[in-house]
């Protein structure tokens, strides 16, 4: 490709709050991507929803700084989305969050944009399913399905996906491979696994292909997942062999492994926590983005 490949990251967002440091870092699944896709040599741009607050002044002046296009980011009444994390037994635990005004349905300008770009990145946490058709219809999907490992999920998704990724750190290699093979039999051309301490497993039409971590004196995971997959699928649009892919994204991966937060710009924490709900009902309570007209809710 004689350009740099063009990725658009359309949905969640959050500030990571961490509240024994009193800071704050710019995250979420998408957001992450733009940044991480564009540290590898892609044109990003991110489509989301932020406030007018000291969290979505971060968000976007990091975007900004890394070069991310801002011109889809939307600024809207309310709060900007937020994870609240703290240490516990020296593990990083999620212990609450609110998503604000991070779950919106696309726009006719970023649909139009869709059609300039070589993919789209999205995933579960956007809640934006009920739009996959129509993103598949102007450019390649990449989806994120994280931890959600449900086939009738994967079923409804797969057929719309260039590449459809999980996360599987506690799966054994053979319920990795086999997650793997649910997305590519359901219509998927790639399916990513990744497997924490274990590496990565990429399933293409040409094969299995794995990957080992890089090992590092990690500082902090957060978005170690992300950088793997926006990696991926950036070697994937450019071309490259699938040996070579896997081995750039282990690299990236163990890079953010060495730095706080996703991909820094740490704030002072400023972030009103007196609606804070468990992830519990966080996922029991979020109902989707509105559905394209004509469309139900999948």
């Amino acid at each position: 490709m004689s350009r740099p490949v063009r990725i658009i990251a359309f949905g969640d967002n959050v500030v990571d709050c961490y509240r024994d440091q009193q800071r704050m870092f710019p995250g979420g699944n998408c957001l992450n991507h733009a940044v991480f896709a564009r540290r590898v040599g892609a044109e990003t741009a991110y489509a989301g929803a932020v406030s007018d607050d000291a969290a979505g002044h971060l968000i976007r002046q990091a975007l900004i700084e890394e070069g991310v296009d801002v011109s889809l980011l939307r600024q809207m009444p309310g709060a900007t989305a937020y994870c609240v994390i703290e240490t516990q037994a020296g593990d990083r635990v999620f212990v609450g969050a609110n998503l604000g005004v991070s779950i919106i349905a696309p726009s006719a300008e970023d649909l139009a944009r869709l059609a300039d770009a070589d993919a789209v990145h999205t995933g579960r946490s956007s809640h934006v399913d009920a739009w996959l058709p129509l993103f598949g219809q102007r450019t390649r999907v990449s989806y994120d399905m994280a931890t959600v490992h449900d086939p009738a999920r994967i079923a409804r998704v797969a057929p719309h996906c260039f590449l459809l990724s999980f996360s599987g750190g506690a799966l054994s290699r053979p319920e990795a491979l086999a997650l793997a093979r649910q997305a590519r039999d359901g219509g998927a051309d790639w399916s990513l696994v990744t497997r924490g301490s274990e590496g990565a497993l990429l399933l293409g039409a040409t094969g299995v292909f794995e990957a080992k971590i890089e090992p590092v004196d990690a500082v902090d995971t957060l978005g170690a997942g992300d950088t793997f997959i926006a990696g991926v699928l950036v070697g994937l649009l450019q071309g490259y062999d699938p040996a070579t892919i896997l081995a750039r994204a282990a690299t990236a991966a163990a890079e953010t492994c060495l730095m706080q937060g996703a991909f820094g710009h740490a704030a002072p924490l400023a972030v009103d926590f007196s609606a804070m709900m468990s992830l519990e009902e966080i996922y029991r309570t979020t109902r989707p983005a509105p559905a394209p007209a004509g469309v139900g809710e999948p």
